[in-house]
């Protein structure tokens, strides 16, 4: 996304939690001037309960040290317990140390931005998590499309009474109906009809013999 005005969504859920009044303040006025409507909270623990709350897709910006919950643990919890939610985590810290970042990361967060943060590095970082959660929203929405779809395939299944002599099968309301009438309402296949060469060499015999003087 080439500038801020373009990551506003319109759908997407932004939580800012950051127990520094001073840089929260920063955040919230840099998430709005892009577009964003961010959800503000002071400590881990009420961070944790606005991420559980959410259905939709989540942008959360995290401090590392907060009251109740830090931002590691925060992230330990979104990625144990809400496995499906389409949720984007940011840690937002003035660690910067390379054990730092692999801790970060490996508690779940998916992008790290050091304090004080530089607006243009920000936006850049929003504007892949943006990405990523639309992505995934449409991943999610094609994935419950096939769902649906599967759900509506026709399929036979059971023990189907079938005639040892004609092939035709005995429907629920004791009709006999052809195994091709049969198969079409019970399914998705349909039929053209054809000779096979077994049954045509018979008929061509039975003709030929149909033929011959004498035969009646």
């Amino acid at each position: 996304m080439g500038h801020a005005s373009s990551l506003e969504q319109s759908d997407l859920r932004v939580v800012v939690a950051d127990d520094d009044r001073v840089t929260a303040e920063i955040l919230v006025r840099t998430l709005r001037k892009w577009g964003f409507s961010p959800i503000v909270t002071g400590d881990g623990a009420e961070a944790w309960d606005r991420l559980r709350e959410g259905s939709g897709p989540t942008l959360a910006l995290l401090d590392w040290m907060m009251p109740s919950l830090d931002g590691p643990e925060v992230c330990r919890r979104a990625r144990r317990e809400l496995p499906s939610a389409n949720m984007y985590i940011i840690l937002v810290t003035a660690r910067e140390g390379r054990a730092d970042v692999v801790a970060g990361l490996d508690a779940g967060a998916d992008d790290y931005v050091v304090k004080p943060f530089d607006p243009e590095e920000l936006r850049a970082r929003l504007s892949v998590g943006v990405r990523v959660l639309s992505l995934q929203q449409r991943l999610g929405e094609r994935v419950a499309e096939l769902q649906a779809a599967l759900a509506n395939v026709k399929q036979l299944r059971g023990l189907l009474p079938i005639c040892s002599y004609c092939k035709r099968i005995r429907r629920d309301d004791q009709y006999w109906q052809q195994v091709e009438g049969y198969i079409t309402a019970h399914s998705d296949a349909q039929f053209s009809h054809g000779i096979c060469p077994g049954c045509y060499a018979t008929v061509m015999a039975e003709l030929d013999a149909a033929g011959r003087p004498g035969q009646s």
